[in-house]
């Protein structure tokens, strides 16, 4: 952050008396609370070090480091004796007191916007580490970050910093992170994308590579031909011939190799009715796959249409789940998983998908699917008797997303899998059911 941005930030932080309470809601993110219910986000990174305001920020876990532990203990509840700029530098000193039991503990809190020196350090009364976000040992820098040392000061920059007033702190505040979700969110768009993109070439590669079904049906047809006319003309032919030219059916001439390894006209025949059946099944198999290959396809459009029209970076996450991925299990190519406020929610990708799935759900797991009109079928896995409203609209938005690419208002209808019947397929009956309206033009 530029200096003269820090400099009204402390103005702006000036007015507030308590730290009500402090963590870390990600690795390098510091939520504070002042006074009653005002919360500022500090980033800590060190190539992107700001402060933020936000609606909500939601905490990726719970941290307990020492440096989470003392941070607790040292500043939660505590008394703002002063806020400074400290040294004239990109340092904001937060100088504060916790009354206990047994005396009153006066305490520094450090932010350090200072590149490379991006930190967070916890001192005493006496400047000596106390804790830090990041220990920095000697041989990483002469200004050691070590908890019991006293801290040396940062090196003064060799210029002066322009100034560049803001119209409004808290509007700045809350537009660096409106900046940083946006620059983040178009980051993720564009790696998601490629990544689909890349599987998508890989199923129309497949998809082209595969036999001609027609060419198959013509070459089962035309052995089982060869076949009927040798036999039917097997008084004819000598053993000692290589090809046999005979009439067809028509009164077209029909040339016929025989070939040596068959010592007897009928095996040439039963030869040729083999071939006849394997490239029927090969034309057979060829049709299920081409359709399997073609539901996949339409899938992963829908799925980067989707991701080309998530309006956070909330949603890539979700569609991108961390704690699915870093899992070593077997994952079914016909169901796409994702996880909502820890609930797991399965989609079906094509027919076998939606069918596996409502084969495998629990009695008590939730079904979802668009009203009066084919869709994708979702699950939602539980075992609670109440799903949060939030996360059935999150599985049914799933639900609109990956079935059609028209934004508008749609319903879905939601009941446990228990009211659901099959009737072949994955054609269902169902009743006692709910209904939610998405609308996915905003």
């Amino acid at each position: 952050m530029k200096l003269s941005h820090l400099k009204q930030i402390t103005a702006y932080l000036q007015k507030f008396t308590k730290i009500s309470a402090i963590y870390r809601v990600s690795d390098t993110i510091i939520k504070v609370a002042f006074d009653r219910d005002d919360e500022l986000y500090f980033e800590m990174q060190r190539s992107n070090s700001k402060i933020f305001k936000c609606t909500s920020y939601a905490r990726s876990k719970v941290y307990n480091a020492p440096f989470d532990v003392l941070l607790a203990k040292r500043f939660n509840r505590a008394n703002i004796l002063n806020i400074e700029l400290f040294g004239g530098d990109k340092i904001i000193r937060f100088k504060t007191s916790v009354a206990s039991a047994y005396k009153e503990e006066t305490t520094y809190l450090q932010f350090e916007f200072t590149g490379k020196y991006t930190n967070v350090i916890i001192l005493d009364e006496d400047e000596t580490v106390l804790e830090a976000l990041r220990h920095v040992d000697l041989f990483s820098s002469f200004r050691e970050v070590r908890v019991g040392q006293k801290l040396l000061n940062v090196p003064q920059a060799p210029f002066e910093a322009k100034e560049y007033p803001l119209d409004d702190v808290e509007q700045f505040l809350y537009d660096e992170y409106a900046r940083e979700e946006q620059e983040k969110l178009a980051s993720l768009k564009k790696q998601k994308i490629s990544l689909l993109n890349k599987k998508l070439k890989k199923l129309e590669k497949l998809i082209d590579s595969l036999d001609d079904e027609n060419a198959l049906e013509e070459e089962a047809l035309k052995y089982q031909h060869y076949g009927n006319l040798l036999l039917a003309n097997m008084h004819n032919i000598k053993p000692y011939q290589k090809v046999v030219e005979l009439d067809d059916y028509d009164g077209k001439k029909v040339k016929i190799e025989l070939h040596k390894e068959f010592s007897s006209v009928a095996m040439m025949a039963n030869s040729l009715f083999s071939r006849s059946k394997k490239a029927k099944q090969r034309a057979l198999h060829m049709h299920i796959e081409k359709s399997s290959l073609i539901s996949k396809i339409e899938h992963m459009k829908l799925f980067i249409h989707t991701v080309e029209e998530a309006k956070d970076v909330a949603k890539i996450q979700l569609l991108f789940p961390k704690n699915v991925q870093a899992k070593k299990i077997k994952t079914n190519d016909s169901i796409e998983t994702f996880w909502i406020e820890g609930y797991k929610v399965s989609l079906g990708k094509n027919e076998k998908g939606n069918v596996e799935l409502l084969q495998n759900a629990r009695a008590k797991d939730i079904w979802l699917h668009m009203k009066e009109r084919p869709s994708a079928h979702v699950i939602i896995t539980t075992d609670k008797q109440n799903v949060p409203d939030s996360v059935i609209k999150g599985a049914a938005r799933l639900c609109v997303d990956f079935t059609i690419f028209q934004q508008d208002k749609y319903l879905v209808d939601y009941t446990p899998r228990r009211e659901v019947t099959i009737q072949s397929g994955a054609n269902v009956l169902y009743n006692k059911y709910k209904t939610i309206e998405i609308d996915t033009r905003g």
